[in-house]
């Protein structure tokens, strides 16, 4: 039997961390209500004009620099012209003759090895609309919200083989233009997409075989399930004659694990690409391009690396961290603040995660103000809070931007050894639970954790530990 080898080269489509569209004032967030972020511009109304977005080339330049990529300083826009109901204008503004960023390498690591993958080029462009198809009706309606949402289309070439590579390196893309804030690449929301272009050839051949591209795919488990079937496909119509392989855009049912065919698959010359009249070229002078590598954080594994050389940090908690930009920010704002880099990991990583998880958040959505989080670590290092009473006033700080040392002095959650008020606390409840008391003489000593427990409810927490069990003992002994 003859073996083959998988070609594969992966456009993966990003939309940007805009508050606008690409060339219009229109919101750019997801989860509006249907055709609730639209205005004559992004419809495609004739006479209305393109300004572009300062902010997507900043975030298209970054993604080209976090990928290796070379920069064009000069930069264009261009028409493509295709018709389609989601359309609005008939083409798409894109960038075909000079795109923003060329000649990137992003280095995956699979179970064959590290691996580079080359980027042929990343350009700017407008997103399409949604059509929404309702069997029942049987009728297709459109959604113009997406229209004209910014976007970067990653483009590589075809140095991927394998379902495994393609799934290493779209989680290294995400991880990378997370890291820089360059998307949120939240891919079932549909902002990280990816078309896959695949043909099959004799092992040792440098000929490319038949090529057939799947679209919009945006799961990673669909994505290594379509290029396994495909592949098989590609060998049986080879080996079997079982059809006659076309290149040809195809529609993967992830339900029915199976790929189906839509349409021929264009060329460039079909798209009859032009330069936009209406867009002015855009030069990326010294001063702005400064400004934007500037921004570029630390690779995640340099910052693990930092974490751990510099600040002791254990490899678990550097691992956790470097997971999101987000955390990250927070951490190093908050050791600044109080220099306790395992306490301050600990409160990101377990309290703050906690958190999120409860309000159905991910890592990258974590706002709250590291230098006020050093504060609070710092309060219950001197010993002036309480852990369980810091814990109340992080949550607080998650909805506002609040003062934790005077958050607590107003709230009455600063630690307070009054001698007397805790006495007479112990007092009460030894006195209203002689049976605990009991209990603990004859050698019971979870009866004594059941009077602490209630000392310290009725001091609010706001009492050191140490000094409330001394003196609990001490009372109880009298």
């Amino acid at each position: 039997m003859s073996k083959y080898e998988t070609v594969i080269g992966l456009e993966v489509h990003v939309e940007l961390a805009t508050e606008s569209k690409i060339f219009c004032s229109c919101s750019a967030k997801f989860g509006a209500e249907q055709n609730d972020h639209v205005c004559p511009a992004c419809c495609g109304m004739p006479g209305m004009l393109p300004v572009t977005n300062k902010r997507v080339v900043d975030l298209g330049v970054t993604a080209g620099l976090m990928l290796n990529c070379d920069i064009n300083r000069v930069t264009t826009f261009d028409k493509k012209s295709y018709y389609y109901p989601d359309l609005p204008c008939s083409y798409q503004t894109t960038q075909w003759f000079a795109p923003v960023c060329v000649n990137g390498t992003v280095t995956i690591e699979t179970s064959k090895g590290k691996k580079d993958i080359r980027i042929k080029q990343i350009h700017m462009e407008e997103d399409a609309g949604k059509l929404v198809h309702d069997d029942w009706t049987d009728t297709s309606l459109v959604d113009f919200n997406r229209t004209s949402v910014p976007l970067i289309e990653i483009v590589s070439q075809p140095d991927l083989s394998s379902a495994e590579e393609v799934v290493a390196y779209l989680e290294r893309l995400r991880s990378l233009l997370r890291f820089a804030k360059v998307s949120d690449c939240r891919m079932e929301q549909g902002s990280m997409r990816c078309d896959v272009n695949l043909s099959v050839r004799p092992e040792g051949s440098d000929i490319l075989g038949v090529r057939t591209e799947m679209k919009n795919m945006n799961s990673l488990s669909a994505i290594e399930r379509a290029i396994e079937y495909e592949t098989a496909r590609h060998i049986d119509a080879i080996e079997r004659g079982t059809e006659v392989l076309v290149q040809e855009t195809r529609r993967w049912d992830d339900i029915k694990g199976k790929s189906y065919a839509m349409r021929n698959k264009e060329t460039a010359g079909d798209y009859r690409y032009f330069p936009d009249p209406n867009v002015m070229p855009i030069v990326i002078d010294d001063e702005w391009f400064a400004k934007i590598t500037s921004t570029i954080p630390d690779l995640p594994e340099v910052k693990k690396q930092k974490y751990i050389e510099n600040l002791g940090l254990s490899e678990y908690d550097a691992d956790q961290l470097v997971q999101s930009r987000a955390f990250c920010d927070c951490f190093e704002a908050a050791y600044a603040e109080c220099g306790m880099a395992k306490d301050v990991a600990n409160w990101v990583i377990s309290d703050c995660a906690n958190m999120l998880n409860k309000k159905q958040m991910t890592a990258d959505m974590l706002t709250i103000d590291g230098k006020a989080l050093g504060q609070l670590i710092k309060l219950v290092a001197d010993g002036k809070v309480s852990r369980a009473n810091a814990k109340k006033i992080l949550a607080v700080m998650f909805n506002e931007n609040i003062d934790p040392a005077a958050y607590a002095e107003a709230n009455g959650l600063i630690v307070s050894n009054d001698t007397g008020k805790i006495k007479d606390v112990i007092r009460g409840v030894l006195d209203a639970d002689p049976k605990s008391v009991a209990d603990y003489k004859n050698g019971k000593e979870k009866a004594l954790m059941a009077l602490f427990g209630k000392c310290m409810r009725e001091l609010k927490g706001n009492c050191d530990p140490q000094l409330l069990r001394s003196y609990l003992l001490e009372m109880i002994n009298q």
